[in-house]
């Protein structure tokens, strides 16, 4: 009996881990045969590394969540296990109210469940504190609700504004008061829908005891721009056909599964298509055969941003900044949203680099993109600046690169998840199509590489041999 052909579309990390549980390059059996197509000419998405100042470094994402297991498994799997390296600090500050204040611990996503902490770190105002110690009660969530709208109800603007939106901010892009609870920071959805104290529910979840030795989060030692060639070159081995620079332009259902056409002309034929790509794309591909999925796709918008990567000398700065970098409220109406001291956070590369110093800014957020189309020294001098004041920093970097993620983070708004139900129900219907990615799960990178092994699990009916069944006919669900 034959091997079911799968065509994955999209090289992103969700496409490539598609391609990698597929063929059995991360481990276990392969499923099927597995062309993967990519419209760019290189794998990976926003898992970007390249070279500033003569280091490299990640222009992308720069590390992964570590107490989900996804995307270690996937680094282990693909031969990347002793280049695991979680960041040398986490220490982290807040840059509002005129000064660097350290981040409360005791929180989960900005959200307080340590007033003490809260009050010692000076983030609030003295009368922003007073309200957040007076917490209103209320009824439970039903369902779901904006996260900024709960805690502003709950805890006062104040904890929303300087806490709650920059944390979220650094993860979507996007604004406190339209995302939401169920699908951005489910594990305080329990606590909301039991209607009691949401400090001391926070506190509870953020004192429950952690695995010995777990980091929080991880990286790679070369960036995290390393895994998607890794994963690459693993499916490559495990034969997968891997194709960059095809972009699809059409893709039709037919009575033998599926037909798949390339810019260059080129088709193929596929028993089960896995779609991993953005939203807009998804809803192209998907108008003629999956209208109803097609149309929900069309209603996930996307945030832009723009990150700035600065390389110094080491004797330009009398004194380097300390700490992993600090988070922007918007309400201080900055123009950075954020900075991260990569030399500091990451110990490969003040390794790699000890006579360099290298850190980044990132700006723009959701419906906020106009910094994206400035030129790439105004992006350099609004960083600077906003530097300057913030650490103090007046020395000039001897390098810079400007990477803009336009489109680049999907939003999570109340009634994603059901949203995202409805895509996967409509795709259902069509038969021998699943969709993974950003777009659905959750914008991490263990997030899409569980969509990834979601997608590959919504296929497998058609991709275990049955008895007496053809591939066609398992395709078709005969």
């Amino acid at each position: 009996m034959s091997q079911a052909h799968v065509v994955v579309i999209g090289g992103g990390i969700a496409g490539l881990a598609a391609a990698a549980h597929l063929s059995g390059a991360a481990g276990g059996a392969a499923r099927a045969r597995v062309t993967l197509l990519e419209a760019s000419e290189r794998v990976g998405g926003k898992l970007h590394g390249g070279e500033v100042g003569g280091v490299r470094v990640d222009l992308g994402a720069e590390s992964m969540l570590a107490r989900r297991p996804e995307a270690v498994e996937l680094a282990q799997a693909v031969g990347l296990a002793g280049a695991l390296e979680p960041p040398t600090t986490a220490k982290a500050a807040i840059w509002t109210r005129g000064a660097l204040r350290p981040l409360p611990g005791g929180q989960v996503m900005g959200v307080p469940g340590d007033l003490d902490a809260l009050a010692a770190s000076g983030v609030l105002t003295a009368e922003g504190l007073e309200r957040a110690r007076h917490e209103d009660g209320g009824a439970g969530v039903a369902d779901d609700v904006a996260i900024g709208r709960y805690v502003a109800d709950r805890l006062g603007h104040e904890v929303v504004d300087r806490l709650v939106e920059p944390l979220l901010g650094g993860v979507y892009a996007g604004h406190a008061d339209e995302i939401s609870l169920r699908a951005a920071v489910p594990q305080l959805l329990a606590i909301a829908r039991g209607g009691g104290s949401l400090v001391e529910g926070v506190h509870e979840l953020a004192s429950r005891p952690r695995t010995v030795g777990t980091p929080v989060f991880q990286g790679l030692r070369g960036g995290l721009g390393t895994l998607p060639g890794a994963v690459a070159a693993a499916c490559v081995r495990a034969g997968v056909e891997l194709r960059t620079g095809a972009r699809v332009d059409e893709l039709r259902r037919t009575p033998e599964g599926w037909r798949v056409v390339t810019g260059d002309g080129v088709a193929l034929s596929a028993d089960a298509v896995v779609l991993a790509v953005p939203a807009p794309a998804a809803a192209r591909l998907l108008r003629a055969d999956a209208p109803a999925a097609a149309t929900e796709l069309d209603g996930v918008e996307y945030a832009g941003m723009a990150l700035v990567t600065l390389a110094f000398r080491r004797a330009d700065l009398p004194v380097p900044p300390t700490g992993s970098g600090f988070l922007v409220p918007p309400v201080d109406g900055r123009r950075i949203k954020a900075s991260t001291f990569s030399s500091n956070k990451w110990g490969w590369l003040e390794r790699a680099a000890p006579d360099t110093f290298v850190l980044r800014t990132s700006l723009g957020r959701h419906r906020e993109e106009a910094a994206l189309d400035l030129p790439d020294e105004e992006l350099v001098a609004r960083s600077l600046a906003d530097l300057g004041e913030a650490i103090g920093l007046t020395a000039r970097p001897y390098d810079t690169a400007v990477t803009r993620w336009r489109a680049g983070l999907p939003q999570y708004p109340v009634g994603h998840l059901d949203r995202v139900a409805r895509i996967r129900a409509a795709a259902g219907q069509v038969g021998g199509l699943a969709l993974c990615g950003a777009a659905y799960d959750g914008v991490g990178i263990p997030a899409c590489i569980a969509s990834a092994r979601t997608a590959v699990a919504a296929l497998d009916r058609l991709l275990t041999p049955a008895t007496g069944a053809s591939v066609t006919e398992r395709t078709m669900g005969a």
